[in-house]
């Protein structure tokens, strides 16, 4: 392995982080596992579902749904709001329209995703001081204190 492998290495990872950093990724994370969970168990085998029919049609959509919310998450940060209200809706929509939720996994797992996108707020930036630093004196340049006359 060459020596300049682990620098970059070290270089995308950083980098990686930065654009983790600047977007409510764990949101996205959450959003996206429970649309996995709504729009998978549809396609489970039949004896695994409690009905079939409409609620495969709607799982399948709001699963989607969902994952395409996760993907705006972190594509569009500023979009954050809009999305998780939405993901909210879709999660708690799911309840009733399809297996229970993702019995209940996917519909917690969502709604968990779309409170941390409306909760999460960026990295604000290093505030500069607003004093100015004093410079150290040198005592023999400054006149010594005259006693007070009494």
């Amino acid at each position: 392995m060459s020596e300049a492998q682990p620098g970059a290495l070290r270089r995308a990872r950083l980098a990686y982080r930065r654009w983790r950093r600047t977007r409510p990724f764990w949101a996205a994370v959450w959003t996206a596992l429970g649309g996995f969970v709504i729009f998978y168990l549809p396609l489970a085998p039949v004896t695994a579902l409690l009905h079939v029919g409409l609620g495969g049609i709607a799982g399948m959509a709001g699963g989607a749904i969902l994952m395409a919310l996760a993907l705006l998450m972190l594509l569009i940060p500023s979009q954050r709001y809009t999305a998780g209200i939405i993901t909210v809706i879709v999660g708690v929509a799911s309840f009733p329209l399809t297996n229970l939720g993702g019995f209940f996994v996917g519909m917690l797992c969502s709604v968990l995703g779309g409170v941390m996108a409306v909760g999460w707020m960026p990295a604000k930036p290093a505030r500069a001081s607003w004093r100015r630093r004093r410079r150290p004196t040198n005592a023999a340049a400054t006149p010594a204190a005259a006693p007070l006359a009494e």
